[in-house]
């Protein structure tokens, strides 16, 4: 492992010693990589994963993936009031997803898990999107 991963792996394990995900209340965990970005709810007390969603999903929902990732570098936030970049307005898009598949499951509430990276650019826009669609952290 590189220097930079094992400091994010240490930063995520100080972190994770912190909270904990129950089913009423899951962890949402973050996974970002260069080029995609991940999220789940896990359940910590039986160590299952209750949902995941990913950018990857987003491009399967449309036939033409290219046109979906300009329909969403054109959308507009509210809260910023200017349009996202690629990777970060895709990020905000895979929020609102994992949001609205939380809804369907009936969960509101989750504990925010970073992964051990900061709390900027595409985990941050993760994270606005996830409010939007309805979680509460």
């Amino acid at each position: 492992m590189t220097k930079k991963r094992e400091k994010r792996y240490h930063r995520h394990q100080r972190v994770r010693g912190k909270i904990f995900g129950t089913l009423k209340r899951p962890r949402l965990c973050i996974f970002r990589s260069i080029k995609h970005i991940y999220a789940q709810l896990i359940d910590d007390e039986k160590g299952k994963t209750i949902l995941a969603a990913g950018d990857l999903e987003l491009k399967k929902q449309s036939t033409k993936s290219k046109e979906q990732k300009t329909k969403i570098r054109e959308k507009k936030t509210e809260k910023i009031g200017k349009p996202l970049g690629g990777k970060m307005a895709i990020a905000f898009e895979v929020g609102k997803l994992i949001a609205k598949k939380a809804k369907n499951l009936k969960i509101e509430r989750v504990v925010f898990d970073r992964g051990g990276y900061k709390y900027h650019g595409k985990v941050k826009a993760l994270a606005e999107g996830a409010r939007e669609g309805g979680l509460k952290f």
